[in-house]
């Protein structure tokens, strides 16, 4: 399925152990401190902007494909989140999340790929957009059995690594794990999927801002007269 690795490469964004009960491990105090600062970030989110590199990584030739670009991410009401993704370099591409489906657009051979949010596609993406940005630590429980991964810097800055894996069998099928890297602002600066077979995919986000003002105009895909466009399921 091209359309889902090329949608969650850049995201996708875009986040703990179940509830502590009789017979479970208890929590760990650095795990539990990395979600209350992402439950408090979450807290009024409306969307960010950020600067976006983004390596895909092919283990049977041991290859690295590295782009960069821009994610522009805006929350219009719960469980209504879009997303522009502008890669610029090597193939350069536009993915735009929202409206119930997804575009990419190939701007060097004028050509665009079009997936129907619809029946398990939404399903894919909701769980996968918790990945993103602005998400809380009770949804990524929901969806995900969390783990502690430790300290790490990233780009300077510290942040707490943890680990997700989904709960959810057709998602497990596709994504075996995540990682997300989480500073102390409680920000998502660096996200890596893996996705089988040692193949994994790591985007790292910086200058990211957050809550800016974002025109919707900003998240659309216009695209051009002629462009010839495919229907992906």
């Amino acid at each position: 399925m091209t359309w889902f690795r090329t949608l969650f490469v850049p995201l996708g964004t875009l986040l703990g152990l179940a509830s502590a009960s009789l017979g479970a491990a208890p929590a760990d105090p650095a795990l539990e401190a990395a979600l209350a600062r992402l439950d408090q970030a979450s807290i009024g989110f409306k969307g960010i902007t950020a600067d976006i590199s983004k390596m895909s990584h092919t283990d049977v030739v041991n290859v690295d494909f590295v782009d960069s670009g821009t994610i522009v991410v805006k929350r219009i009401k719960p469980h209504d989140t879009r997303i522009r993704v502008d890669l610029t370099t090597h193939q350069r591409q536009t993915v735009t999340i929202g409206g119930g489906k997804v575009q990419v657009f190939y701007p060097q051979t004028n050509e665009a790929q079009e997936v129907d949010l619809g029946g398990k596609n939404r399903g894919v993406v909701d769980q996968f957009m918790l990945l993103g940005f602005g998400s809380n630590s009770a949804e990524l429980k929901n969806a995900y059995s969390v783990t502690l991964g430790g300290a790490d810097s990233i780009n300077g800055e510290r942040t707490t690594r943890i680990m997700l894996v989904p709960k959810d069998l057709e998602i497990l099928a596709r994504v075996k794990k995540c990682e997300l890297w989480i500073s102390d602002k409680g920000w998502t600066v660096q996200q890596k999927f893996h996705t089988g077979g040692g193949d994994y995919v790591l985007s790292t986000y910086s200058g990211m801002k957050w809550n800016p003002i974002i025109a919707d105009k900003d998240l659309k895909l216009e695209l051009p007269k002629g462009v010839k466009i495919g229907k992906l399921k």
